[in-house]
């Protein structure tokens, strides 16, 4: 067995060494780097992450990966403080008319990688762009109340109509709905940054596909990017703040066995690893041991077209089947909490200071026999004796674990279940979700923003965040009313009651657990800001303190 155990250590730290060389991390682009390689002091980061960036088009991002990229390479109007409230990025003035209806920005002088100046019209091009082309995140312009966002989506109306406009190179008006209280704190998301027109029109379908073919503003810029594999930032020494950031450069490594990054962690190689269940019991006493409850939510996903699973009694079933408690206390063991509300838990109080997941309290729990009566009364009112379905799931160690935990609490609890498991590539992971070719898919959900909302307009009929054509005609419109709602405690009532549509009325899902973090990062690490909303890492303060 020992034998065994360095068998395997030394083939992954082989296939680590030709991740360096075919990444050409190591090479002589910097001297910052070269010092790192060589084991003197330095300010570079190497951080690994379980999956390929799927995008670098702002306009089209929508996953965690992609947004905490951008959030490093890019600058728009806001960013987040280590507080994580909204601060000025590109902003030097923001005024607003008498009922805050009408925001204009002024720009400080800034520059795109390739020299040219951020304008105005950077911003209303993309943001227009994003409308135009149906992107993933364009209902967050619906949500931040920007005038005609929702009648575009609608498509009743074009999406140069969208209410923002450049007054002149250095001035931004956006025009809203109404008054709304999220609109600053929105404006620091990934999907409301800008884009060089002339230069994505010049790289066609090109654009953002590699380090190459895009461009940076942001405190970091992209010098390598080798699919699969990884990929790193330097420091912009053109950014308007390079003053504050103080790191060379960030090595992103794509690690998907989770054993793989305790062995290079061990070696130095990288600085902060995620830790799977299996190596939580060998690390938890290392100083450097840390576990996070974080706001991000994992759930199953129903194909609503399905003849079967788009009973609800069916999916009732599936829910309460499944020992969720067992889930994150045995087999995962890094924090996370079992859920039965999309909402989690700490996230956000109501007016009166209760949280959220306290006042709406579980939905679809019940014993192992009365999800075998609800399974049976589904097979009858569909006509189906049994059921065999697959999973779509990414390819990571966690997600194939959660997903073979699901299999067998299944198929053990429902007679007549069987579910196959099919990993794929987290990027086409979630192309098979936008089309709906699955049957049940295991998901995660992060906050955009600090507001249930985030977690509940998800489920509108045709948006992008749906993903298994779902659809409600009163949720649709209690959405619609709380997005405009100025009475704080009615709105928050409309908020609880769309989570009870979605899983009491519906049970349109399965909420399975909130993620929980088991990690290892070294002392030295100071600053490293882990968002809980919109992109998770920031980079910018971060310093190395050996």
């Amino acid at each position: 067995m020992e034998r065994k155990r360095k068998t395997q250590i030394f083939m992954i730290l082989i296939a680590f060494v030709l991740i360096l060389s075919g990444c050409n991390f190591n090479s002589s682009e910097s001297s910052n780097e070269e010092s790192a390689a060589e084991g003197e002091a330095g300010q570079v980061l190497n951080i690994s992450t379980t999956a390929d960036i799927p995008t670098l088009d702002s306009t089209k991002a929508h996953d965690g990966i992609a947004f905490t990229v951008l959030n490093n390479v890019n600058e728009g109007l806001y960013r987040q403080d280590e507080n994580h409230e909204p601060i000025e990025a590109l902003v030097t003035d923001h005024t607003e008319n008498e009922d805050k209806s009408v925001h204009t920005f002024t720009l400080r002088d800034s520059n795109w990688s390739n020299g040219e100046p951020v304008t105005a019209q950077d911003f209303e091009y993309a943001w227009k762009r994003v409308m135009k082309d149906a992107s993933p995140y364009n209902f967050m312009f619906v949500t931040a109340g920007i005038k005609n966002a929702e009648a575009i989506m609608n498509e009743e109306m074009d999406a140069e109509e969208l209410g923002v406009k450049a007054i002149d190179e250095k001035t931004l008006e956006v025009t809203l709905e109404a008054a709304n209280p999220l609109f600053q704190s929105l404006m620091t998301f990934p999907t409301f940054l800008p884009q060089n027109q002339k230069f994505v029109e010049e790289q066609g379908d090109q654009y953002a596909l590699e380090a190459e073919n895009i461009l940076f503003n942001g405190p970091f810029t992209l010098v390598d990017w080798t699919h699969e594999q990884g990929w790193k930032y330097e420091k912009n020494e053109d950014y308007w703040d390079a003053d504050n950031v103080k790191l060379d450069a960030v090595n992103a490594y794509v690690v998907k066995d989770p054993a793989a990054g305790v062995n290079l962690y061990e070696t130095n190689k990288v600085d902060r690893i995620v830790l799977s269940s299996e190596a939580v019991d060998q690390n938890k006493d290392d100083e450097n041991f840390d576990t996070i409850l974080e706001p991000e939510v994992i759930f199953l996903r129903f194909n609503h077209n399905h003849p079967v699973l788009g009973n609800k009694n069916i999916r009732q079933a599936v829910n309460m089947a499944i020992d969720k408690a067992s889930l994150t206390d045995v087999i995962l063991k890094n924090g996370s909490t079992a859920l039965n509300g999309i909402v989690p838990k700490g996230f956000f109080k109501s007016p009166t200071g209760e949280d959220f997941r306290d006042l709406n309290g579980d939905f679809n729990t019940g014993t192992v026999e009365e999800a075998q009566k609800l399974w049976e009364a589904g097979l009858k009112e569909t006509g189906a004796t049994d059921v065999t379905v697959s999973i779509n799931i990414a390819d990571s160690e966690d997600h194939k674990k959660v997903a073979e935990y699901i299999q067998a609490q299944l198929e053990d609890n429902l007679p007549g279940f069987k579910l196959d498991i099919k990993a794929v590539p987290f990027a086409q992971r979630l192309e098979i979700e936008k089309a709906v070719e699955y049957d049940l898919s295991l998901s995660s959900w992060g906050p955009d923003y600090s507001d249930p909302m985030t977690y509940l307009d998800m489920w509108l009929e045709g948006g992008s965040a749906n993903r298994m054509d779902y659809k409600n005609a009163e949720l649709e419109e209690l959405v619609a009313s709380a997005r405009t709602e100025t009475d704080l405690e009615k709105r928050y009532q409309m908020l609880l009651d769309i989570e009870k549509i979605l899983l009491e009325e519906d049970a349109a899902i399965v909420p399975l657990y909130q993620e929980g973090a088991a990690v290892l990062m070294r002392s030295k690490i100071k600053n490293l800001l882990v968002h809980p909303t919109g992109a998770s890492f920031s980079y910018k303060w971060v310093t190395i303190e050996e």
